[in-house]
């Protein structure tokens, strides 16, 4: 247990959703697309006016967030996910409370 008792060594902090090493630009994509349609659909899913993109931008996140959560590859793209996913859910449940699909 050498390690235990030498210096550490501190890397810089660095916020990626790559944690294994690799590059997954399709996944990574997909992660971000989910997070920002859960971020549209919750915000307007409070406006009731804007019941029309509450719903389709949580529909939207909700079903490409499950497809992102199928093929990810690393634990921060899954977080990453869930909070759309979520997001979306609750958006997608006012804008239909609101008024649905429709105008």
């Amino acid at each position: 247990m050498p390690h235990l008792l030498g210096p550490s060594q501190s890397r810089p902090f660095r916020l990626t959703l790559n944690s294994d090493g690799l590059s997954h630009p399709v996944e990574n994509l997909l992660s971000i697309a989910t997070l920002l349609c859960g971020l549209v659909a919750f915000v307007t899913g409070f406006i009731p006016q804007a019941h029309v993109i509450a719903s389709w931008a949580g529909a939207l996140g909700f079903g490409g967030g499950l497809y992102s959560q199928y093929v990810s590859a690393t634990t921060a793209e899954r977080a990453v996910n869930i909070v759309g996913i979520v997001a979306s859910f609750v958006g997608v449940t006012q804008g239909i409370f609101h008024g649905g699909f429709v105008p």
